[in-house]
């Protein structure tokens, strides 16, 4: 079980987070639609970029092990022991994402605080 390093890390983020930007912001403009048409209750593009992230990178990695930006660097998620992470690790992987915080984790503990809280680590496939 290879670690990848932290240009594959960095390529990742910026593959998915395009990803993540063009389906927010094609949500953003049909529920705008329906905002002015039917009245619902209006939310901000960053409420639907934020739910956007924490689906995307649940539903991917909970099927696939790997999301997209993954897949093109060649890159999979795997628990401390080598094998498929569990349910709940999934969950905290997603849901850390949102905090400003995360990446700054990177110098003190040579990863990012959503690997660190799961027990997981991004490895090669």
């Amino acid at each position: 079980m290879r670690i990848v390093g932290f240009g594959t890390r960095v390529l990742n983020f910026l593959i998915d987070t395009a990803i993540i930007f063009i389906i927010a912001y094609i949500l953003k403009k049909v529920w705008d639609w329906y905002v002015i048409f039917y009245q619902y209750t209006p939310y901000n593009f960053g409420e639907i970029f934020a739910l956007v992230l924490v689906i995307y990178y649940f539903l991917f990695e909970l099927i696939f092990t790997r999301t997209p930006g993954k897949w093109l660097t060649g890159s999979k998620v795997k628990n401390k022991t080598g094998g498929r992470p569990a349910f709940w690790q999934f969950i905290v992987r997603s849901i850390i994402r949102l905090t400003i915080i995360d990446a700054f984790f990177i110098p003190f503990l040579e990863m990012p605080l959503h690997d660190y809280l799961s027990k997981t680590r991004v490895v090669e496939a």
